[in-house]
């Protein structure tokens, strides 16, 4: 299974539903709470001219209405490479930003 759909298996564990989108399109009609995530860098560390790290990091963004809520638990235990990078309110929905290394 490619590295995305691992990824992609771990948050619908770690959210607990379907509602787990890959880059949605704007016309798209999204359920809450939900994760939406995306590709954002490769991380490549290279020594005596080989390659020997390789990690794809996204960025997964937990929207949901109850301020109490978070998902920190849950990423950390589904991700050895996490970390917590914000937290901000968008239409009266709360945003909390993951950076994931896979």
């Amino acid at each position: 299974m490619k590295g995305r759909l691992k990824v992609h298996n771990r948050l619908l564990d770690a959210l607990g539903s379907q509602n787990v989108y890959f880059q949605p399109p704007e016309t798209s009609k999204i359920k809450y709470p939900a994760i939406i995530y995306n590709l954002t860098d490769y991380n490549h560390r290279a020594a005596d001219n080989r390659g020997y790290l390789d990690f794809e990091r996204y960025t997964v963004t937990y929207i949901h209405k109850d301020p109490d809520k978070d998902l920190k638990n849950e990423m950390l235990n589904r991700f050895s490479m996490c970390r917590f990078d914000r937290r901000f309110v968008k239409d009266n929905l709360y945003h909390d930003v993951y950076s994931v290394y896979y």
